[in-house]
């Protein structure tokens, strides 16, 4: 994992170097002394991860990955303070550590941005083995496809329906849809994906998924009886 240091404070540079020094995948591409440093090094450069303070001058790290927007790489915030937590972690960032890093927190952490990277990374097809990275409550949690019965939007959150568990993760159903094999699921509603081996039964303008009846929209209904393949 390609990583930049970013931190005002000399110091706590050089102990975030040494602890990721010891990690065999990670490597320190740069140490930037301001959060316009980094901005402009990524510029022209690929960074996988940014070890980010937040109290800095100028910019501070949570201004700066809000103006990094959708090309922002995976964040750990390093920082001294913990009233900046609740902030932090709705800009989705890996991990939130407080200073001074010890070890056991520092791998722990990246252990979830390379958890988010893999993620990212992953060309999804469709096998009972391949799986999906989801966030669950600010844990990054793997998932297998072949669990997945169901998507359901609900408000800013989207419920992944298995068949013993629910997960409601912070996204929209649009980028969920695209992230799913379309081979195995298809929209049935503004509000629905479903897995179609999934299905039990079809009636009275909906399908029923492990006793839960899902409604199928008319503007779906065709490509849905298409992909059935009904005999």
């Amino acid at each position: 994992m390609k990583c930049l240091i970013i931190d005002d404070n000399e110091i706590a540079r050089s102990m975030l170097a040494e602890l990721a020094k010891q990690v065999k995948d990670l490597n320190v591409l740069a140490e930037c002394s301001s959060a316009m440093e980094a901005y402009n090094y990524i510029q022209d450069n690929q960074v996988d991860l940014f070890f980010l303070d937040i109290e800095m001058p100028e910019m501070t790290g949570l201004e700066l990955t809000k103006n990094l927007g959708d090309c922002c790489p995976v964040i750990i915030f390093t920082t001294s303070k913990k009233e900046y937590a609740a902030e932090a972690f709705e800009l989705n960032v890996a991990d939130y550590l407080i200073k001074p890093v010890v070890p056991a927190r520092f791998i722990q952490a990246v252990s979830r941005a390379r958890d988010i990277l893999n993620s990212q990374k992953e060309d999804i097809k469709m096998t009972a083995e391949e799986f999906i990275f989801i966030r669950d409550t600010n844990i990054v949690r793997r998932l297998k496809i072949d669990d997945i019965l169901y998507a359901e939007a609900l408000g800013d959150y989207v419920k992944l329906h298995t068949t013993d568990k629910m997960y409601a993760i912070h996204n929209t159903l649009k980028s969920v849809e695209e992230r799913l094999p379309a081979q195995t699921f298809l929209r049935i509603h503004r509000s629905f994906i479903i897995a179609i081996n999934k299905i039990d039964t079809v009636q009275d303008g909906g399908v029923v998924i492990l006793k839960k009846f899902l409604p199928v929209a008319d503007s779906y209904r065709k490509t849905l009886n298409q992909r059935m393949n009904v005999l």
